[in-house]
C-alpha cells in the first residue's frame, strides 16, 4: 500500500471523522474533539493519505515539562489492516515524539484488541498497568509504555 505520511491539517477534519466512524464501533471522537486535537491541543497528528482518502492516523499528546508523550489515538482503516501501515505510522509517530525530546511513549489499549496489543508489543511497548472498566462499554484496558531511542 502506497501512502504519504504527513501532518494533519484543519481541512482533514471531515476525513478524520469518517475514518473514526469506519474503524471504531465505540469510543469514537466527535467532530468537536477532533477539531480540538487539530487546532488547540498540545498535540501532533499524522495522517496516512493514499491520495484519495485517509487510511490511518495517530495523535500524540505532549504535556509541558514532561519527557513522556502519549499516543492518544491510533487508527488504521479496516482495508489497510495487515498491510504494515500500522507499523509505518507508529514508527513515524515515535520520530515525532523524539523530535519533541520525549524519552518515553505511553498509550492505553483495549484489553480485547489482540491485533493492537500484538503490534505494540512487537514495537517494543511493555504492559504497565491494568485498567478496569476503562472504555465506555465497560471493557478493560492496558496501559503500555516504551522508552524511545531504543531499537526494536
Amino acid at each position: 500500500m502506497s501512502v504519504a505520511l504527513r501532518q494533519a491539517q484543519p481541512q482533514d477534519l471531515g476525513a478524520l471523522y469518517r475514518l473514526e466512524q469506519v474503524a471504531f464501533s465505540g469510543d469514537r471522537f466527535s467532530r468537536r474533539q477532533l477539531w480540538h486535537l487539530l487546532n488547540r491541543a498540545h498535540a501532533e497528528t499524522l495522517v496516512a493519505d493514499d491520495g484519495e482518502r485517509l487510511m490511518g492516523y495517530g495523535t500524540l499528546l505532549f504535556r509541558r515539562g514532561s519527557r513522556r508523550a502519549r499516543l492518544y489515538s491510533f487508527c488504521v482503516h479496516p482495508e489497510a489492516r495487515g498491510s504494515g501501515l500500522g507499523r509505518q505510522l507508529l514508527e513515524a509517530l515515535e520520530r515525532v515524539a523524539l523530535g519533541h525530546d520525549a524519552e518515553a511513549l505511553g498509550l492505553e489499549v483495549r484489553a480485547d484488541n489482540r491485533v493492537a496489543l500484538g503490534l505494540y508489543r512487537r514495537m517494543g511497548f511493555r504492559l504497565e498497568r491494568w485498567l478496569d472498566d476503562y472504555y465506555e462499554d465497560g471493557c478493560a484496558g492496558w496501559q503500555m509504555s516504551k522508552p524511545l531511542g531504543v531499537s526494536t
